[in-house]
């Protein structure tokens, strides 16, 4: 339950500090005098957007803080999940800087705004006027069919699976797409591999092809170079190698005369070696040069075609044509994986639309079958609150589709008098009948969950007399199971709480400012004797008063 709020540089309030009792708690204070503000507050703690216009001092920043007792309410795994320290009495802090930020805090520990929505709305329920149109909605009429119906872990299945459902059923779109802008592509790429496959290259073989066709074509040349240097070495009577023996003769005889000769015929015999060898070789190179016609054709055939392949992508060497053909080789691939991908989270769709299909069904037939228990209790709410043909019809529908709440779905029809047609709410229901209505769901839905406390902002609009009387018993029965708190202007319903707060204005400093006190039983006896008059209270205003409180 809220136990404490401040509130510090927000709109007509400089600083404000306010205690809550449990049970029912009134709030009243002339028409300006700044309730809404304190729903306004309540709004931040409950992670309503911020904004700087409510920045009383423009120059400060403005802090609204909540104590809630959280001990009865099981909201540990909350903070378990949230990673944040649980605290039986938890604060949760909102702050709006004069740039703009806003800041949020659960027991000191900076959060998300998803966050703060997630636990304030665990802890508060406010219900304002304008919430009473919210009766029209689909989501709120389905909303009260299943707090009637208590199959929360069943919606909790059902909306986690649904979530997985909707990302593959996006994941599958995508898939599609990519599939079908691949199919575009495919034939090309496909085309453009089997050219670069059926090329056959090899990494470095231009560059051996290019010095072989080079050789062929030259072979003419190069043979008769060769066979004339051999020649030259080894070849007929006078060549250098037979001119080289017999200068290592001569000096063979006179070595014994002078000993360095012997070197000198030594490194002649080393020369004479290499002389021969390379001889030899140039003898085998010779013979080794054929001119090829049709060898010089194949190499102009292929080499044409690299060059051609390199001209077409826009590259020069042959491994850039390799890496080329791989790239397209991993595209081709990922068009077969995209093919079974798409298989996969078509089999994965299913299954899981399947299992949504049956917990659809499920809770449709928990919804179904408390519908006329709704029904009968909503009437005799209303009966209680002077509306004794009043009637609302609560129309089932299964469609079939999966929905993020289901394959059904509901809508309240509303007969206000005997006879009358049922019609939609905001087609018949008049701002005092949509008025009970709401608090006759509210009561009912109080009785089912466990949130701690609801506010209602003037909810007995449309009201008066003994209804409002009525309307503020019925609120003296809610607050027994949780903690209410009302904004009225009525006498009737402002007679009806355990504890009465009184919202006022005052002057200071040349500046209007709002403020708060509880009053306790004499200043309670003034405050909705004023309520009864149009003026000053009068005897009978006071006794009358007085008399309320007593019931």
């Amino acid at each position: 339950m809220l136990q404490h709020l401040s509130i510090q540089n927000y709109a007509l309030i400089d600083k404000l500090d306010v205690d809550f009792s449990n049970g029912l708690t009134i709030i009243t204070g002339e028409t300006g005098a700044g309730k809404s503000i304190l729903l306004g507050a309540l709004g931040l703690i409950a992670g309503n957007r911020a904004d700087t216009q409510a920045l009383q001092d423009k120059a400060k920043k403005c802090i609204v803080e909540a104590s809630f007792n959280i001990k009865e309410y099981a909201l540990k795994d909350f903070f378990w999940a949230n990673e944040l320290d649980y605290e039986v009495v938890t604060s949760i802090r909102r702050e709006i800087t004069p740039e703009g930020k806003s800041r949020a805090f659960i027991n000191d520990t900076p959060v998300t705004l998803a966050q703060l929505k997630g636990l304030a709305e665990r802890l508060v329920d406010i219900h304002s006027q304008h919430q009473t149109l919210t009766i029209n909605g689909s989501e709120f009429q389905l909303s009260v069919v299943d707090a009637y119906a208590s199959h929360a872990d069943a919606l909790n299945e059902y909306s986690t699976q649904y979530k997985q459902y909707k990302v593959l059923e996006k994941a599958l779109n995508e898939l599609v797409n990519k599939e079908a802008q691949a199919k575009k592509d495919l034939d090309y790429f496909q085309f453009q591999f089997n050219e670069l496959e059926e090329a056959g290259l090899k990494s470095g073989e231009q560059q051996d092809m290019e010095q072989e066709l080079e050789t062929l074509n030259n072979a003419e040349d190069i043979k008769l170079n060769l066979s004339k240097a051999a020649a030259g070495l080894n070849g007929g009577e006078q060549n250098l190698i037979s001119s080289l023996n017999e200068i290592k003769a001569l000096l063979t005889n006179i070595a014994k005369f002078k000993p360095e000769i012997n070197d000198l015929s030594t490194r002649l015999s080393s020369a004479y070696i290499e002389l021969k060898d390379i001889s030899n070789e140039l003898e085998s190179i010779e013979q080794d040069i054929v001119y090829d016609p049709k060898r010089i054709e194949t190499l102009n055939e292929q080499l044409d075609a690299i060059y051609r392949l390199q001209q077409k992508h826009q590259v020069k060497t042959v491994e850039e044509l390799i890496a080329i053909k791989d790239e397209l080789s991993g595209k081709l691939l990922e068009f077969s994986s995209l093919e079974h991908e798409i298989e996969k989270t078509k089999k994965e769709l299913d299954t899981i639309q399947k299992s949504l299909a049956a917990l659809a069904k499920k809770i449709a037939g928990n919804r179904k079958k408390e519908i006329p228990k709704i029904e009968k209790e909503i009437a005799s709410l209303l009966s209680s609150l002077s509306m004794p043909n009043a009637q609302l019809k609560v129309e089932h529908t299964e469609t079939g589709i999966l929905g993020p709440h289901g394959t059904d779905k509901v809508n309240f029809l509303f007969s206000a008098n005997k006879g009358s047609d049922f019609k939609e709410l905001n087609k018949v229901a008049s701002g005092g009948e949509l008025s009970r209505l709401m608090l006759s769901i509210k009561s009912l839905i109080a009785q089912l969950t466990a949130l701690p406390t609801i506010i209602f902002d003037e909810i007995d609009t449309g009201v008066s007399g003994d209804v409002a009387d009525k309307v503020g018993s019925i609120m003296n029965v809610m607050a027994k199971a949780m903690q209410v708190i009302t904004i009225t202007h009525l006498p009737q319903i402002a007679s009806k709480g355990g504890s009465h707060l009184f919202v006022y204005k005052e002057d200071k400093n040349n500046k209007t400012y709002s403020n708060i006190k509880r009053l306790n039983a004499d200043e309670r006896v003034q405050e909705i004797a004023k309520m009864l008059s149009t003026g000053t209270p009068t005897a009978a205003a006071i006794s009358n008063a007085k008399e309320l409180l007593k019931n």
